[in-house]
């Protein structure tokens, strides 16, 4: 299948998820940015956290990564590559971010993506698929797609640039000052997330 193809069955997924009389401008396949997130949202039972890993934590987690010590795999994030999101808990990006954790935690695989239309920015997650499915599933995943967010495009600004390691980030600033970033494989076009930041941009 063609990268013309994926985008017009991501296109149609999308369309299934908006009115008749909202209009999609653009789609993106994304990867969620990679460093520190914004914090989760409030959870009623979630427990009180302790101090920080200190030296030693942070250098058992570059060592390896299977050993988890408190506040340290935040450093190492922080380090490798950098900020990838923040805002409080339960602001919008707070919000988005827990929806699409929560996603890529369900059995089988996932492809994340950005949608803008006339009226909002939606992010949306594909059916699962299992590593060894068929085209003919892939295909079918890409079109049934489940709705995480949406957030009015006039609380949204975004920008496309490099950023560390990313060299095709997108930024998606909301209006209660939280942000989140997107990014696809170096070996991917990034014109699908200049896209996106054109059509948030155009009022």
């Amino acid at each position: 299948m063609t990268v013309d193809e994926s985008r017009a069955r991501y296109v149609e997924g999308i369309t299934r998820l908006i009115p008749v009389d909202e209009r999609v401008r653009a789609v993106a396949k994304v990867r969620a940015g990679g460093g520190l997130t914004p914090a989760p949202p409030p959870q009623p039972s979630a427990p009180a956290s302790t101090g920080g890993p200190g030296f030693l934590g942070v250098l058992l987690n570059v060592l390896s990564p299977t050993i988890t010590v408190g506040r340290a795999d935040n450093a190492v994030d922080w380090l490798v590559f950098g900020v990838g999101g923040r805002g409080e808990p339960g602001s919008q990006a707070s919000v988005l971010h827990h929806a699409l954790t929560v996603a890529a935690k369900s059995v089988g695989v996932r492809t994340l993506v950005l949608g803008v239309t006339d009226q909002r920015l939606l992010l949306g997650a594909t059916a699962p698929v299992g590593l060894l499915s068929s085209s003919a599933a892939d295909e079918r995943a890409q079109t049934d797609i489940d709705l995480l967010g949406s957030v009015p495009r006039t609380a949204v600004t975004a920008r496309f640039g490099r950023y560390r390691l990313n060299w095709k980030r997108l930024r998606i600033d909301f209006a209660d000052g939280s942000w989140l970033s997107f990014h696809v494989p170096l070996a991917d076009s990034g014109r699908p997330l200049r896209e996106i930041a054109a059509a948030l941009s155009a009022r």
